[in-house]
């Protein structure tokens, strides 16, 4: 009764990472905006592909008492590469001749590394052009 419990709540752990995971790529093909674009597939990698981890990695231990790194190395990479990717996708589109009014509003304050192109940064660069 107890393992047929912890197999619906695996299988509910995979339904539930591939609908995070399909709602991400809806996000990247539907949403406006590049930044909401960047914004989806991040989050629904995270949170879709992670619940799937987790589920693979508990399946394996409940069935083969075995625990295994390859998920758990998989799931470190993941969870550092994408909020990482998404960073520095981001700065990029801050850092062309994009119009700061055809930016999303931030939630308080200003954008914090988008000076305008007329502004040095710390390391002298301008904004004119992305650093190489």
């Amino acid at each position: 009764m107890i393992l047929m419990l912890l197999e619906w709540g695996l299988a509910a752990m995979l339904v539930g990472g591939g609908i995070f995971a399909l709602i991400g790529s809806w996000g990247l093909l539907r949403l406006p905006d590049p930044m909401q674009r960047l914004h989806a597939p991040t989050k629904a990698t995270t949170v879709g592909v992670g619940a799937a981890l987790v589920a693979s990695g508990l399946g394996l231990t409940l069935t083969d008492g075995v625990i295994s790194l390859q998920e758990a190395l998989v799931a470190v990479f993941l969870f550092v590469t994408a909020p990482l990717s998404a960073l520095w996708l981001a700065r990029v589109h801050l850092w062309q001749r994009v119009p700061k009014d055809s930016l999303p509003p931030p939630v308080s304050g200003d954008w914090a590394v988008f000076h305008g192109a007329d502004a040095a940064d710390p390391a002298g660069r301008t904004g004119d052009k992305p650093p190489r």
